[in-house]
Parts: structure tokens; C-alpha cells; sequence
């Protein structure tokens, strides 16, 4: 290969290369005259191809392309998906977890592996969301080289199964009908993280052939890939305003009572203040291993048997060591010098009789997925085919080592925070030495203040779906054929907490060591906040107890009572936390493809309607009692798709359906969770129902060149109703639960914050994409080899949210969707040569709304706006051998998180640093 572009006879579609006819008008193409063809290869392969598949669709799609089997253009499939107009992503432990499609979060969008619909969950950073017991779908369970394609459906058709609002997200994987003949390729790289100084493998391989004249294939593909992060930062463990019901309760002032008298409020206890300042430091030691295999059998041209079975695991641990001060009882601390800022927080202050703690919590974690697939496709002759699938899926998120322990300094004077020269790194001085082991307790007495912490909280989630579907296809004429089908699920979903059996009150308490020094089951946590930027005198090394070393001393895994204490755990100590919900989905659609022509304009487009039918029945816990509920419902979709080609290189589209989003799966169980400290109280309602919603799509795409496309896309998402947590504060006596679920600092008159999910009436989301891409061949060489990639989005919603149901009429605040951002905006430069591949890319998202209400009496959660710069690059030495390059996360951005949307007091603030990777591939 001499060029980039050059003459070839062959043709290799997706995957390899991508063919573009270069004909000097229509007659010659039509008169059968002997024309060159152009080969595209690398990156802008798969952007051609990509292009060329967006432009035959009907509905309203986009696609990202791998130039070649196994060689996906992005490390991560989430980062990937970034790069697609309305597609924005949020990470956890500096990786691309779940996405948002235009203003969506992931709870209202599917994903299908090989057609069928999948849930992949992992267990993720409490800030983070935690374990993922939800409909969302977590894209870091998968290396990407695992697949070939993934293809956003924008617009909804009959034939595509319900249950998404913001979009259908289908990742497919490599088959050995794709590329016919035999195929290997493997690839090694190695990554360096600038903030966790450590070096990390990447592996990949390939191998396809196909038999007996391309009748049998076979291929098989496995990734394994590790991931060692150290993410270092501050939180401020939420706000909350003493004066709130459902929060802390009063405070000593310069020594004068805050409460005198009752219900009179001194300017600190009317104050927001941090709940539970601290530094943190997260520790992710990942395993990504993952396999794919497919057998394709075509006994004659009209029939294909496709069989692929897909494994992923996701294998770790997560250790979280906070250097903390618990200020949620300030009643029980003095302050000093309190200075206040201009929204009524306590900006600084001394804080005397305050406990101090040094807390670690250790992960043990795996998510495990698997599915099997048999596919047949058969042509009855040139007008009639079906084709029919059966599959299984698997999803096991299981976290069976949550430990929680934590040293303790009781009564500290003179400890401060100062929140003034940053609000997210505040001056923290603790007015102790935090390395020293002399100024530490691992006590199991509540005489002094709280008892030191041993919990224990393991957890698992259990999803699978089984899948049945039969598709037909009949063709009347030329310009009409007609559509049916049918599709059965079975989704199960099973999740449950253990915690450590409850022992004179105390469920977490630590058990007494005689004889034990704290230097013998400690460690010192050391070099904390390089490149942090945090304020003079934050420490950084502090003493943390060794979870490790104290579980090996008292057999703490042992599930039973020995010596030490009780270590026993138990569901039944978390009964609200173990839910079952069993979902039966049954669909069936008629749809019309067509072809015709509108004053000489060419126009296509279907019409068709789908009919589903859920049933379901929902288990949990409400006190001791074991409760199911049942329920179904039906709905009728219409769906519509138009494109009107004006000239050959202009397409105009238009989508209208009607589309539903089943609720959150832990949404629906009829029990309850509580949290004695916090005084909430969470209540499940298996009696939801869908989210609905009316959505139209406008879009008017350029294609004026190879490669080249500018589109400008309008739509609209009439939400007909929408699911929402309610708050209302009430007595616990008021919910109906029983008095044995309270603890012993807490009675029946105790002021709770109960939540629980409603219906409400939704709301409407609107705004618009704008897409340009094509490469820069009209520049003198060498930079005609430039190309770029460049989209934005724009989008506004406006949902009124019920802040508290228990005045009548409820009160009520208007604010956007959860979950989206109002300007999101990718832009990629690339160069491409013979040899040289290479790019740069930066993707923003705006701030956006992460949870409403906020949780402490504030309206709101949220996130800052991120700008993340990845580069890659790739050399080619031969026609088998590449040299690659990667660097991901380049400005080392920061995950930023807040509260109160008038305050935006600071919640959660760290950093991961940045990633490189070099390596190479082979292809034989």
C-alpha cells in the first residue's frame, strides 16, 4: 500500500475497508460502464462506513465502526459513545460507566447484545450511585475490542422492542459471515497512570476462518485487561441546616444553648454547614477479562444458523480510606468563631468536643455476565423471510466483602474547617497529630462519643432475561412490504444486603482486642495529594486501621461467634433490602416498509404499531412480613418514519411515536429501607407505572462528499408522565411500620424524612443537534490528510417535582430532567496517511441535576461541567504490524460534584489522573 487512497478492484464493506465508487455521472453507473473504486482504509473507514449505514437507515440512527475485527476506535465503549450528537457519558473511578441520550439518563434507554436485550450492572462509589440495582446499563463490564459495531436507534420503529425513551443502543459482535476466509489478529498495550504511578496490561486476540466454501465459520475473541487507579480527593459529606426537622439538632455557641428557647434558632443552627468533611482516597484494582465466540452454518444460500455466546467479568477491589470530623451532631460540639457566607453557610469555624475518625472501607467485587443465542435466518423464496432467535442472559453483580473499619479520637478541641479560599478543597486542621498511633482508639465503648466501626455489608444482585422472537417479512411489490412479529421476555431480578447481626444495640460496633496495639493492625496512609492542590497544612499521610490484618486476627469472614465477638451476617438485618421482582413482557407489531415518490422526489419510510402487554409481581419486605404485589398493564404504539430525498445528497427525516420506560426495578418492591442516623426512611410502590411519552424527530442531513456529512436534527419528548421521589416529613409512628426497625437513640415521635417513588404528570424536552464531519481533502498536501469531526447539542426540559406531599396542595418546584445537560459538544481532529493514524478528541458536558431532592433538606444534587481530551495514534511498520499510542483523560479533569442548586456547596470533588498506553498490533 503506497496511499491512503488508492485503486482496488475487491470490495470489503464493514469492518475492513469501506468501498466508495468514484463514477463520473449516473448514466455510466446505469449503463454498466467499467468504473475504479476507491479503498478507504483505518480511521476513516469506519467513519465512511459509518456514514453509509446512517444514510440507508430509515430511522434515525448513528454508528461507530471498527476499521477492523477486534480494533475498536475507543478503549472504553461508554467514551465511545461520547462522540455521538446527544450522547453524554458519566464516570466512575475515572472510567465512562453509563450514558444520557439527549437529556435521558441510562434508566431510560435499552441495550441489546446481539439483538437481544441485556443488563450488565456493576458496583460503583456511593457518589457514584453505588451498586447499580436499576435498568441502566453499565458499559465498563465490556473490553470494547469485543465488538464490531454499536449503532444508536434515536427513533423509534415497530419492529424495535419497546421500553426506551431517550434511545435503543445495539452492540454487536464479530461473526465469522462478516469477513469470510481466515483472520487472526492480537494486540498488547501497556498503560501508565500518572497519579497512581502504575503500569497496567491490555491484551486482545482474534481468530476467524470459515469451511466448505464460506458455509461454516467460526470465530473466537477474548480480552483481558487490568486497571490499578488511585483516585484522591475531598467530600464534604453533604450539607445540611440544623434547623431543618429531619437533620441534626441544636449546637452550643460560645458556650450559650442554640435551642433556648425552643424553636429559636441562633444564626449557626439556622446555618448550612458540611455534614462530614474529609479527605479521601480511593483505591480500584480492576480485572476485565471477556470472550466472545461465534458458529455460523449456511446449509444453502437461503439459510443461516448463527449461534454466539458472549462472557464478561469484571473482577476487584475498592479500598476507601477518609480522614474524617462527624459534624452531624452539633449539639454536641461548641463553635467558635463562626464566620457565615452571603447564602446562609458556615463558611469557617473552630468546633470543640468534636470526634475524629479515620475510617476505611475495603470492596471485594465482581460483576459477571454471560449469554448464549441461537438465530435462524430463512429466504422462502425472493418475497418471504423470517427469522427467529432464542437467548438467555445473565447478570450477577456480587460484592461479598463490604468491611468498614475505623479509629477513633473523641472529644477533640480545636479542630476547624474553612471552606473560604476554595470550595472544594477546604483548610481542614484537626489540631492533633493524625499519623501518630497514641492519639487514636479502637474502641467498642459509646461512653465517649460513637463507637468505633466494624461493619460488615456484603450484597449481590442477581438479573436475567430470556428472550423467544419470530420475525417475518413479506414483499408485495417493489415499493411495499409488510412486517410482523412477535417477542417474549422473562426478567428476573433478585437483590440482597447482609449485615452483621445487631449485639446490645449496636450493629457496627468494634469488638474489643486485649492486648492489641493499633500499630499491629494499622498502616499509614502516606504521599496523599499529589497534583490535589489542596490548601497548606492538609495532612498528607494519617494512620488508618488495616482491614486485612484485623479481619486475619479475629477470623472476621467466619460467619459465626467466636472469641471476639459476633460476626455473624444476616439478610434478615436488612430485610428492606431484599427484593424480587419477576417481569413478563409480551410484544407484537405490524409494520410497512415502503418506497415511493413525492413530486419527483424520492421518499421511503415505515409505518407500523406495537402492542406489549406487562406483567409483573414485585416481593419485598415491610417490617418481618414478606410481601408480593402484582400488576399489569398494556400499551399501544404507533411508530412512523420518514425520508424524503429533495436531491441525491440531501435526506430529510421525520419520526413521531408514542414510546414507554418501565419503572426502576427497585422502585417496585413494597418494602422500605431506614437509616436511624440520618432519620430517612425510604418505601418502595410496586403500583408505578411507565413512563410515557409522545416523541418527534426532525432532522435534514448534507451527505456532499465522501466521508463528508452535515445534519442539523430538532426533537421533541412530550413526557406524559414521569416517575419522581417524593419527601414528606412526618413522625415515624405515621408510617405504619413497626417500632422494632428503630434503634435505640431514636423513638416513635422522631421527625423522619420518608421518600417514596409517584407518578406524576412529567413534563416536556426539547432541543436540537448539529453534526459535521468529513475530512479536509481540499487543502493542499500534506494537510488534506486532516479531517474532522465536530457535533453540539442543545438541549431544555422543564418537570415540576413534588419537594414535599405531606401539605396540602403538595409543595412543588419546576426544574430540568435528572440527568440532563443543557449544552453537550465532541469535536475530533484526525490525520490519516499510509502509515500514520492519529487524533485528538475533546468532549463537554454541561452541568447537570443528579438527584431532586438533594437528601439534608436541599432541593438538589448535581454535577459540574467536564472537558476531557483523549489523543490516539497508531503507525503502521507493515501491512501486519502497528505501533499504537493512547492517552486518555489528558487535562486530568476532575469529578465535581455539588449540592443546593442556589448554593452549589461542594459534595464530592477527586481526581484519577492520566492514562497512557502504548503497545502494538498483528494482524496475520
Amino acid at each position: 500500500m503506497t496511499d491512503l487512497i488508492h485503486k482496488r478492484r475487491a470490495c470489503r464493506l464493514v469492518g475492513l475497508s469501506v468501498v466508495l465508487a468514484a463514477v463520473s455521472s449516473g448514466q455510466a453507473w446505469a449503463q454498466g460502464a467499467q468504473v475504479d473504486e476507491l479503498v478507504v482504509t483505518g480511521f476513516r473507514a469506519s467513519l465512511a462506513s459509518a456514514i453509509e449505514i446512517k444514510k440507508t437507515e430509515t430511522a434515525l440512527v448513528d454508528v461507530i465502526n471498527a476499521e477492523d475485527m477486534a480494533d475498536f476506535p475507543d478503549l472504553n465503549l461508554a467514551e465511545a459513545l461520547q462522540r455521538i450528537p446527544g450522547v453524554a457519558i458519566d464516570r466512575d473511578g475515572g472510567e465512562g460507566r453509563s450514558i444520557t441520550v439527549r437529556g435521558l439518563s441510562g434508566d431510560f434507554s435499552r441495550v441489546r447484545l446481539n439483538g437481544l436485550e441485556a443488563l450488565a450492572t456493576t458496583g460503583g462509589k456511593d457518589t457514584a450511585g453505588g451498586a447499580n440495582r436499576g435498568r441502566s446499563f453499565d458499559f465498563q463490564v465490556f473490553a470494547s475490542e469485543l465488538f464490531n459495531r454499536v449503532t444508536v436507534r434515536k427513533s423509534q420503529t415497530a419492529e424495535v422492542e419497546e421500553g426506551s425513551l431517550g434511545a435503543t443502543i445495539d452492540l454487536d459482535t464479530a461473526r465469522p459471515f462478516d469477513d469470510p476466509g481466515f483472520h487472526a489478529a492480537g494486540g498488547l498495550q501497556y498503560g501508565y497512570n500518572d497519579l497512581s504511578r502504575k503500569t497496567d496490561p491490555r491484551v486482545t486476540a482474534l481468530i476467524s476462518d470459515t469451511w466448505f466454501d464460506g458455509k461454516l465459520g467460526a470465530l473466537v475473541s477474548v480480552a483481558y485487561s487490568a486497571r490499578n487507579i488511585l483516585e484522591e480527593g475531598a467530600t464534604s459529606g453533604r450539607w445540611e441546616n440544623p434547623s431543618v426537622p429531619t437533620n441534626s439538632g441544636g449546637c452550643f455557641l460560645n458556650g450559650g444553648a442554640c435551642n433556648s428557647p425552643a424553636g429559636v434558632y441562633s444564626p449557626v443552627n439556622s446555618a448550612w454547614h458540611a455534614r462530614i468533611p474529609r479527605y479521601e482516597r480511593f483505591t480500584h484494582d480492576w480485572r476485565r477479562y471477556g470472550t466472545t465466540a461465534a458458529v455460523q452454518f449456511a446449509p444453502t444460500d437461503a439459510t443461516t444458523v448463527t449461534f454466539d455466546a458472549m462472557f464478561a467479568l469484571l473482577d476487584g477491589s475498592r479500598r476507601e480510606e477518609y480522614l474524617t470530623t462527624y459534624l452531624t451532631r452539633l449539639d454536641q460540639t461548641t463553635i467558635r468563631n463562626p464566620v457565615f457566607g452571603a447564602q446562609n453557610q458556615l463558611v469557617s469555624a473552630t468546633f470543640d468536643d468534636t470526634d475524629i475518625r479515620s475510617e476505611v472501607r475495603y470492596d471485594e467485587l465482581s460483576s459477571e455476565f454471560s449469554q448464549l443465542s441461537l438465530r435462524l435466518d430463512h429466504e422462502f423464496n425472493s418475497r418471504f423471510r423470517i427469522k427467529a432467535v432464542i437467548g438467555q442472559s445473565r447478570s450477577i453483580q456480587d460484592n461479598p466483602v463490604q468491611t468498614t473499619v475505623s479509629f477513633d479520637r473523641y472529644n477533640q478541641d480545636g479542630y476547624s474547617y474553612d471552606f473560604s479560599g476554595s470550595q472544594t478543597l477546604p483548610a481542614l486542621n484537626y489540631n492533633f497529630d493524625v499519623a501518630d498511633p497514641a492519639n487514636w482508639a479502637f474502641s467498642s465503648s459509646a461512653a465517649q462519643g460513637f463507637p468505633s466501626v466494624l461493619r460488615m455489608r456484603p450484597n449481590k444482585t442477581v438479573s436475567r432475561f430470556k428472550t423467544v422472537g419470530v420475525d417475518g417479512e413479506f414483499k408485495l411489490t417493489d415499493g411495499l412490504t409488510l412486517k410482523g412479529g412477535l417477542l417474549f421476555k422473562d426478567y428476573r431480578f433478585v437483590t440482597a444486603d447482609w449485615r452483621r447481626n445487631t449485639i446490645n444495640g449496636l450493629q457496627d460496633a468494634a469488638v474489643p482486642l486485649p492486648g492489641v496495639s493499633l500499630a499491629q493492625i494499622s498502616t499509614l496512609i502516606s504521599d496523599f495529594g499529589r497534583g490535589l492542590d489542596a490548601p497548606a497544612g492538609t495532612p498528607s499521610a494519617w494512620l488508618a486501621p488495616d482491614v486485612n490484618k484485623i479481619a486475619a486476627l479475629v477470623d472476621l469472614y467466619c460467619n459465626c461467634i467466636n472469641a471476639y465477638g459476633d460476626f455473624r451476617v444476616s439478610s434478615d438485618n436488612q430485610r428492606a433490602a431484599n427484593r424480587d421482582v419477576g417481569e413478563r413482557d409480551l410484544g407484537l407489531y405490524v409494520q410497512a416498509d415502503f418506497t415511493t415518490s413525492v413530486f419527483d422526489m424520492p421518499l421511503r419510510g415505515n409505518v407500523g404499531v406495537r402492542r406489549v402487554a406487562t406483567t409483573s409481581i414485585a416481593r419485598g419486605y415491610v417490617g418481618t412480613n414478606y410481601v408480593a404485589v402484582s400488576r399489569k398493564y398494556d400499551d399501544t404504539l404507533p411508530a412512523l418514519n420518514l425520508v424524503l430525498e429533495p436531491r441525491e445528497d440531501v435526506l430529510v427525516r421525520f419520526a413521531a411515536a408514542k414510546v414507554m420506560a418501565r419503572p426502576q426495578l427497585p422502585s417496585l418492591t413494597p418494602g422500605g429501607s431506614i437509616n436511624n442516623t440520618a432519620h430517612t426512611l425510604t418505601i418502595g410502590n410496586p403500583l408505578l407505572d411507565p413512563v410515557r411519552a409522545t416523541t418527534f424527530d426532525l432532522s435534514f442531513e448534507w451527505y456532499p462528499a465522501r466521508e463528508t456529512q452535515f445534519s442539523v436534527g430538532f426533537f421533541r419528548k412530550d413526557l406524559k408522565s414521569y416517575i419522581q421521589s417524593s419527601a414528606a416529613t412526618m413522625p415515624y409512628s405515621a408510617t405504619g411500620l413497626p417500632v422494632s426497625l428503630l434503634t435505640t437513640r431514636n423513638n416513635p415521635d422522631t421527625i423522619f424524612l420518608v421518600t417514596q417513588l409517584l407518578n406524576t404528570e412529567g413534563g416536556e424536552l426539547k432541543g436540537y443537534e448539529i453534526n459535521l464531519q468529513g475530512p479536509f481533502s481540499f487543502l493542499p498536501a500534506p494537510f488534506d490528510r486532516f479531517g474532522g469531526i465536530a457535533n453540539y447539542t442543545h438541549a431544555d426540559s422543564t418537570v415540576t417535582y413534588i419537594t414535599d406531599s405531606s401539605v396540602m396542595p403538595a409543595a412543588t418546584t419546576v426544574l430540568p430532567l435528572v440527568g440532563l445537560s443543557p449544552r453537550s459538544w465532541n469535536a475530533t481532529l484526525y490525520y490519516e496517511d499510509a502509515r500514520l493514524s492519529a487524533r485528538v478528541s475533546a468532549s463537554h458536558r454541561d452541568a447537570y441535576l443528579a438527584a431532586v431532592p438533594g437528601g439534608n433538606g436541599n432541593d438538589a444534587r448535581g454535577k459540574n461541567s467536564t472537558l476531557n481530551v483523549d489523543v490516539s495514534a497508531s503507525y503502521r511498520l507493515s501491512e501486519q504490524l502497528s505501533l499504537t499510542f493512547e492517552g486518555i483523560n489528558l487535562t486530568d479533569e476532575f469529578e465535581d460534584r455539588w449540592i443546593s442548586i442556589e448554593r452549589r456547596n461542594s459534595e464530592d470533588y477527586t481526581h484519577t489522573g492520566r492514562q497512557y498506553l502504548v503497545g502494538a498490533r498483528y494482524r496475520f
